[in-house]
């Protein structure tokens, strides 16, 4: 799951894609309308957080392409605007909700968390697979009740994978999913990672493989319980 970050500060910037990454989301960071308008082609996005006083013009304008180009996505306007009118304006003009700086980093996730959420603020369900809980909303695992610690990046491999268990998800997708536009992926760094969650998903007895399909990606499925010897 991938998040568009639309801020010409670069110390803010700095701060908000860090708390996201540790979230287990993707970041790709612009600071300027026209490249927002380039990184729109390069995939789809959850959320894109735009701020409004941009170097070439208020990121307001940019809320018609994105509604066109991400049909799917949030908007979450981060901004200095704080007047009333200011917040009128932006949610009237298409986004889904409306950020006043100085805000909080943690109240920024959950409204992330928020936006993503079905229409009506209904909670995900949780994915059920073996003996794995995952929590859509809260980012959380448990195994059979029991809460595991999984490093970002194994967060976000084992999401993609559990929201589609039992199919084949390509490589393509897991890599635009977890690894941010400008980060450098080598031949090896996917397999790397299929192998470190594998592993931890065996040492948490969870119940769950992942298998390889060649040449194009992979695919979570149950392990079948060992019949007497």
């Amino acid at each position: 799951m991938r998040i568009l970050l639309v801020e010409d500060n670069p110390e803010l910037a700095s701060r908000i894609a860090r708390r996201i990454q540790r979230a287990g989301y993707a970041v790709d960071h612009v600071a300027t309308i026209e490249s927002a308008r380039s990184m729109l082609d390069s995939g789809p996005y959850a959320v894109t957080l735009l701020d409004r006083r941009l170097p070439d013009g208020d990121g307001l304008s940019l809320v018609s392409l994105l509604r066109q180009k991400q049909p799917g996505g949030r908007i979450l306007m981060l901004t200095a605007l704080d007047a009333v009118d200011d917040r009128i304006e932006g949610l009237d003009a298409g986004a889904d909700d409306y950020l006043t700086k100085p805000f909080n980093l943690d109240e920024m996730m959950a409204r992330i968390r928020a936006s993503l959420r079905r229409p009506g603020g209904e909670r995900a369900p949780a994915v059920e697979i073996g003996a794995l809980s995952f929590d859509l909303d809260l980012r959380s695992v448990t195994v059979a009740g029991t809460p595991a610690r999984l490093l970002r990046r194994e967060l976000a491999l084992l999401e993609a994978l559990a929201r589609r268990a039992g199919r084949v998800v390509l490589r393509e997708a897991l890599i635009s999913g977890i690894y941010g536009h400008d980060e450098e992926i080598e031949e090896h760094t996917l397999t790397t990672l299929v192998s470190r969650l594998r592993a931890r998903l065996h040492e948490l007895g969870a119940g769950l493989d992942i298998h390889s399909a060649r040449g194009l990606g992979y695919m979570i499925v149950e392990t079948k319980p060992k019949g007497p010897i």
